[in-house]
Protein backbone atom coordinates (compact mmCIF):
# COMPACT_ATOMS: atom_id res chain seq x y z
CA UNK A 1 0.00 0.00 0.00
CA UNK A 2 1.57 2.91 -1.22
CA UNK A 3 1.33 6.29 0.95
CA UNK A 4 -1.41 8.19 -0.72
CA UNK A 5 -3.85 5.05 0.08
CA UNK A 6 -2.82 4.71 3.40
CA UNK A 7 -3.41 8.13 4.24
CA UNK A 8 -7.02 7.96 2.71
CA UNK A 9 -7.83 4.80 4.66
CA UNK A 10 -7.00 6.30 8.01
CA UNK A 11 -9.65 9.20 7.36
CA UNK A 12 -11.86 7.37 6.06
CA UNK A 13 -12.29 6.16 10.20
CA UNK A 14 -11.75 9.34 11.37
CA UNK A 15 -14.55 10.82 9.23
CA UNK A 16 -16.93 8.00 9.75
CA UNK A 17 -17.59 8.40 14.21
CA UNK A 18 -17.43 12.49 13.69
CA UNK A 19 -20.51 11.78 11.10
CA UNK A 20 -22.58 9.33 13.14
CA UNK A 21 -21.82 11.49 16.46
CA UNK A 22 -23.88 14.61 14.19
CA UNK A 23 -26.57 12.27 13.13
CA UNK A 24 -27.25 11.01 16.92
CA UNK A 25 -26.83 15.25 18.45
CA UNK A 26 -29.68 16.45 15.50
CA UNK A 27 -31.89 13.22 16.85
CA UNK A 28 -31.79 13.98 20.30
CA UNK A 29 -33.00 17.63 19.32
CA UNK A 30 -35.76 16.22 17.42
CA UNK A 31 -37.11 14.25 20.24
CA UNK A 32 -37.10 17.29 22.51
CA UNK A 33 -39.06 19.50 19.92
CA UNK A 34 -41.65 17.22 18.61
CA UNK A 35 -43.08 14.71 21.46
CA UNK A 36 -44.00 11.21 19.92
CA UNK A 37 -47.37 11.24 18.55
CA UNK A 38 -48.39 8.69 21.01
CA UNK A 39 -47.51 11.02 23.84
CA UNK A 40 -49.31 13.62 22.40
CA UNK A 41 -52.46 11.73 21.90
CA UNK A 42 -51.94 10.62 25.50
CA UNK A 43 -52.05 14.45 27.03
CA UNK A 44 -55.20 15.46 24.84
CA UNK A 45 -57.10 12.13 26.57
CA UNK A 46 -56.23 13.23 29.79
CA UNK A 47 -57.52 16.77 29.02
CA UNK A 48 -60.45 15.78 28.16
CA UNK A 49 -61.00 13.22 30.81
CA UNK A 50 -60.29 15.92 33.50
CA UNK A 51 -62.80 18.20 31.34
CA UNK A 52 -65.63 15.99 31.32
CA UNK A 53 -64.78 14.72 35.31
CA UNK A 54 -65.44 18.87 36.19
CA UNK A 55 -69.09 18.64 34.13
CA UNK A 56 -69.98 15.40 35.48
CA UNK A 57 -69.05 16.94 38.95
CA UNK A 58 -70.83 19.95 38.41
CA UNK A 59 -73.71 18.71 36.98
CA UNK A 60 -74.13 16.14 40.01
CA UNK A 61 -74.17 19.29 42.29
CA UNK A 62 -76.74 20.98 40.57
CA UNK A 63 -78.87 17.37 40.49
CA UNK A 64 -78.53 17.49 44.14
CA UNK A 65 -79.99 21.13 44.59
CA UNK A 66 -83.66 20.98 45.59
CA UNK A 67 -85.34 23.05 43.14
CA UNK A 68 -88.68 25.04 43.36
CA UNK A 69 -91.14 21.70 42.78
CA UNK A 70 -88.94 19.30 45.25
CA UNK A 71 -89.61 22.21 48.03
CA UNK A 72 -92.83 22.72 47.14
CA UNK A 73 -93.29 18.67 47.43
CA UNK A 74 -91.62 18.78 50.74
CA UNK A 75 -94.41 21.40 52.59
CA UNK A 76 -97.34 20.68 50.84
CA UNK A 77 -96.18 16.76 52.35
CA UNK A 78 -95.64 17.99 56.05
CA UNK A 79 -99.31 20.12 55.75
CA UNK A 80 -101.11 17.09 54.00
CA UNK A 81 -98.86 14.88 56.90
CA UNK A 82 -100.68 16.61 59.45
CA UNK A 83 -103.89 17.35 58.21
CA UNK A 84 -103.26 21.05 57.54
CA UNK A 85 -105.14 23.64 55.84
CA UNK A 86 -102.82 25.14 53.43
CA UNK A 87 -101.89 22.04 51.72
CA UNK A 88 -101.15 23.40 48.15
CA UNK A 89 -99.96 26.46 48.91
CA UNK A 90 -95.87 25.13 49.24
CA UNK A 91 -95.06 26.45 45.92
CA UNK A 92 -96.09 30.19 46.42
CA UNK A 93 -94.32 29.94 49.72
CA UNK A 94 -91.38 28.94 48.20
CA UNK A 95 -91.47 31.58 44.84
CA UNK A 96 -92.25 34.48 47.62
CA UNK A 97 -89.66 33.21 49.57
CA UNK A 98 -86.57 33.26 46.78
CA UNK A 99 -87.98 37.07 45.44
CA UNK A 100 -87.25 38.34 48.79
CA UNK A 101 -84.21 36.21 49.57
CA UNK A 102 -85.69 34.06 52.54
CA UNK A 103 -84.91 30.34 53.82
CA UNK A 104 -87.82 28.34 52.06
CA UNK A 105 -89.38 26.86 54.81
CA UNK A 106 -89.62 30.35 56.96
CA UNK A 107 -92.93 30.62 55.56
CA UNK A 108 -94.56 27.24 56.28
CA UNK A 109 -92.82 27.08 59.68
CA UNK A 110 -94.63 29.85 61.05
CA UNK A 111 -98.02 29.36 59.94
CA UNK A 112 -97.26 26.02 61.63
CA UNK A 113 -96.54 27.85 65.00
CA UNK A 114 -98.88 30.45 64.54
CA UNK A 115 -102.26 28.44 63.14
CA UNK A 116 -101.48 24.95 63.30
CA UNK A 117 -100.64 25.38 58.97
CA UNK A 118 -103.94 27.48 58.90
CA UNK A 119 -106.41 25.38 61.01
CA UNK A 120 -106.34 28.13 63.80
CA UNK A 121 -106.42 31.41 61.63
CA UNK A 122 -106.72 34.15 63.09
CA UNK A 123 -110.84 34.43 63.67
CA UNK A 124 -110.64 38.56 63.64
CA UNK A 125 -108.82 38.69 60.08
CA UNK A 126 -109.53 37.10 56.91
CA UNK A 127 -106.70 34.80 55.39
CA UNK A 128 -104.49 35.52 58.87
CA UNK A 129 -102.38 32.63 59.41
CA UNK A 130 -99.26 33.59 59.82
CA UNK A 131 -100.31 36.04 62.78
CA UNK A 132 -99.26 38.85 61.14
CA UNK A 133 -100.24 42.04 62.48
CA UNK A 134 -101.45 40.28 65.55
CA UNK A 135 -104.65 39.53 63.71
CA UNK A 136 -105.36 42.88 62.75
CA UNK A 137 -105.06 43.03 59.18
CA UNK A 138 -106.72 41.62 56.72
CA UNK A 139 -105.98 39.47 53.32
CA UNK A 140 -108.04 39.43 50.09
CA UNK A 141 -106.31 35.61 49.76
CA UNK A 142 -104.18 32.98 51.18
CA UNK A 143 -101.47 33.85 48.78
CA UNK A 144 -101.78 38.09 49.13
CA UNK A 145 -100.99 36.78 52.86
CA UNK A 146 -98.13 35.31 52.20
CA UNK A 147 -96.85 37.64 49.40
CA UNK A 148 -97.44 40.46 51.97
CA UNK A 149 -95.88 38.36 54.82
CA UNK A 150 -92.70 37.75 52.74
CA UNK A 151 -92.13 41.43 51.59
CA UNK A 152 -92.34 42.62 55.25
CA UNK A 153 -89.63 39.48 56.48
CA UNK A 154 -87.44 39.91 53.31
CA UNK A 155 -87.34 43.83 54.41
CA UNK A 156 -89.12 45.19 51.09
CA UNK A 157 -91.40 47.36 53.04
CA UNK A 158 -90.09 50.34 53.38
CA UNK A 159 -92.48 51.10 56.42
CA UNK A 160 -90.98 47.69 58.58
CA UNK A 161 -87.30 47.20 56.95
CA UNK A 162 -85.61 48.62 60.09
CA UNK A 163 -86.78 45.25 61.99
CA UNK A 164 -86.08 42.91 58.92
CA UNK A 165 -83.81 44.42 56.32
CA UNK A 166 -80.82 42.40 56.14
CA UNK A 167 -81.33 40.40 59.12
CA UNK A 168 -80.78 35.89 59.71
CA UNK A 169 -83.48 34.26 60.05
CA UNK A 170 -82.87 34.00 63.83
CA UNK A 171 -82.90 37.80 63.50
CA UNK A 172 -85.90 38.10 61.80
CA UNK A 173 -87.85 35.31 63.92
CA UNK A 174 -86.81 37.12 67.20
CA UNK A 175 -87.96 40.64 65.80
CA UNK A 176 -91.50 38.73 64.71
CA UNK A 177 -92.24 37.61 67.77
CA UNK A 178 -90.24 38.25 70.88
CA UNK A 179 -92.69 37.54 73.73
CA UNK A 180 -92.22 34.00 73.57
CA UNK A 181 -88.66 32.96 74.25
CA UNK A 182 -88.65 29.73 72.97
CA UNK A 183 -90.12 31.11 69.99
CA UNK A 184 -86.93 30.69 67.39
CA UNK A 185 -86.40 27.34 68.64
CA UNK A 186 -89.98 25.90 68.15
CA UNK A 187 -89.81 27.51 64.28
CA UNK A 188 -86.20 25.94 63.61
CA UNK A 189 -87.15 23.35 64.40
CA UNK A 190 -90.74 22.94 62.13
CA UNK A 191 -88.17 24.28 59.59
CA UNK A 192 -86.37 21.20 59.70
CA UNK A 193 -89.05 18.76 60.18
CA UNK A 194 -90.15 20.58 56.48
CA UNK A 195 -86.90 19.89 55.38
CA UNK A 196 -86.91 15.99 55.86
CA UNK A 197 -89.71 15.48 53.12
CA UNK A 198 -87.48 16.62 50.10
CA UNK A 199 -87.46 14.20 47.50
CA UNK A 200 -84.86 11.84 47.73
CA UNK A 201 -82.54 12.54 44.79
CA UNK A 202 -80.84 9.23 43.35
CA UNK A 203 -77.10 9.54 42.32
CA UNK A 204 -75.36 7.07 39.97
Amino acid sequence: MNNKKLIRFVESFLILPVAMSTSFVNISKVDQIAPAPQVVLSQQMNIEADGLLAFNQAMSQSAQSPNQEDKAKAIDSFFKEHNMPLEGTGLKMVQEAEKNNLDWRLLPAISVIESTGGRHACKKATHSFMGWGSCKINFKSDEEAIEIVAKNLGGNNPNTDQHYADKTTEQILKKYNSVIPTYVQKVTKVMNEIEENLPVIKTA
